[in-house]
């Protein structure tokens, strides 16, 4: 029995199940379980990669031991949060569209007013821009993706202004294949936060992660 035991928490805590939204697991956890996985090359890593709503559920579901969001909501019923960074969400353009020509910045009520493209309901980019837009009539979309590679597409396609993190849209710029628009009047500042549940301690690779995402 005993030695049974000690088989279940060895393998207990040589696995890692992580949830992500698609901003972290796109652009910054690579980078983080690349260094777990040097510094513990045993461990076993699942991650899940979906909205920020679905990462606090699975977390609070107990179906993974740590997960990364985005969004506003301070402090998630049952969980215990961290802020691990600060992310700025960047309004941009194909070349040809006439905001990309503009000097003065775009106002919050010409943002309101544009016919976005935008990520799905849940989405903490999408919770971010909506609080910013609340107080100039809402957001409008014509077209709602789930994936930050959809709407980066679309957006060099000409289908209208996108709003992303400058996470995502840092090598299109730089490449000239968008253009960053200048904003004025409203908040696009968020954190991305690490998310545990609070009746249980962490395990202690999610622990060495979190060291990690903090160095």
């Amino acid at each position: 029995m005993m030695a049974g035991v000690e088989a279940l928490v060895a393998e207990a805590s040589s696995h890692l199940r992580v949830a992500a939204s698609l901003t972290v697991a796109e652009y910054l956890l690579p980078g983080w379980l690349a260094v777990l996985h040097r510094e513990s090359p045993e461990a076993i890593l699942a991650v899940e990669v979906t909205n920020s709503a679905q990462v606090l559920a699975r977390v609070r579901g107990y179906h993974a031991d740590v997960g990364f969001v985005e969004g506003h909501q301070a402090r998630p019923e049952q969980l215990k949060v961290r802020r691990v960074r600060i992310d700025h969400l960047i309004v941009v353009v194909e070349p040809g569209h006439s905001w990309a020509r503009r000097n003065a910045p775009v106002a919050g009520t010409e943002l309101a007013a544009a016919e976005l493209i935008v990520r799905e309901p849940g989405s903490g980019t999408r919770e971010i821009l909506e609080d910013a837009l609340a107080g100039y009539g809402g957001l409008r979309s014509h077209l709602e993706l789930g994936s930050t590679t959809a709407i980066l597409a679309a957006a060099r396609r000409g289908e209208g202004p996108a709003v992303l993190s400058a996470l995502a849209v840092a090598d299109d710029l730089d490449a000239g294949r968008l253009v960053a628009v200048p904003t004025q009047g409203i908040s696009l500042t968020r954190s991305l936060r690490a998310v545990w549940p609070a009746g249980r301690p962490l395990p202690p690779l999610a622990r060495r992660l979190l060291a990690i995402v903090s160095s």
